[in-house]
């Protein structure tokens, strides 16, 4: 398979009784690349996202990884491959702190007792944030008194502590003012930066144009339009999801 892909996925199917939630699914992303996954209701998005995060185990299909064939049958065999999630409710604790949602479940201890060493904990934290260049004022502050904003930026910044080659993002822009959509999205570009494959799940298509460099389209559960970017207009773009893709020479 090409080496030249981070991930490659070959005719994806899943089925759930009489309904084909993904009939042949074809997905290549490359080290580096934002790719945006779209589609209207029921195209078969957060299916195609599951199986990518090894949530759901498809019905048929290939997966490759690096060039190598690979199985991905449970969440923890995605993670292995440095295949990491943020899900649409980030599944954070409001109640404790940003460094302790960072890193919940893989604490630094000190060497007596196994207890949590507070002083490395929100060290690494705060080296964490300002490597993604995410201002966050303190790594003491609880994620229930945050923006919606800065608990998507928390979320992102404990996947990326996992050193993923690929990140998918579920609606991370979702119900966020137009400040806080402008910071996740730079985070998404600091982090394709940083040579990690991002794929990118959003109903907002002006995000789209903002940080991917290639449109999947997905209707009823088959793949209908890929190209590169520069090859949609908004509007090309909304055809496309709606079920009649339409070629532009726009750039």
């Amino acid at each position: 398979m090409n080496n030249e892909f981070q991930l490659e996925m070959k005719n994806i199917r899943k089925s759930y009784g009489n309904i084909k939630s993904l009939r042949g699914v074809d997905l290549q992303i490359k080290p580096g690349e934002v790719l945006g996954l779209v589609g209207d209701n029921g195209a078969g998005k957060s299916t195609l996202m599951k199986v990518l995060s090894g949530v759901v185990i498809p019905d048929e299909g290939e997966f490759y990884y690096e060039g190598k064939k690979v199985k991905v049958d449970s969440p923890r065999t995605a993670k292995n491959l440095h295949i990491e999630t943020v899900f649409q409710d980030l599944s954070l604790c409001d109640t404790l702190s940003v460094a302790n949602n960072m890193f919940l479940g893989r604490e630094p201890t000190k060497f007596v007792g196994g207890i949590i060493d507070q002083k490395v904990l929100h060290a690494k934290s705060r080296e964490q944030l300002n490597r993604l260049g995410i201002d966050i004022s303190s790594t003491r502050l609880a994620v229930e008194n945050m923006s919606g904003g800065q608990r998507q930026a928390v979320a992102i910044a404990r996947a990326m502590l996992f050193q993923p080659k690929v990140l998918i993002l579920d609606e991370p822009t979702a119900a966020l003012g137009v400040k806080e959509v402008d910071m996740v999205l730079k985070l998404i570009k600091n982090v394709k930066e940083k040579g990690v494959s991002v794929v990118l799940i959003t109903h907002r298509l002006q995000d789209l144009f903002e940080v991917c460099d290639r449109i999947m389209v997905l209707n009823e559960g088959k793949c209908i339009d890929d190209r590169p970017m520069d090859q949609y207009t908004l509007e090309t773009l909304i055809k496309s999801i709606m079920g009649s893709p339409e070629r532009t020479n726009a750039s």
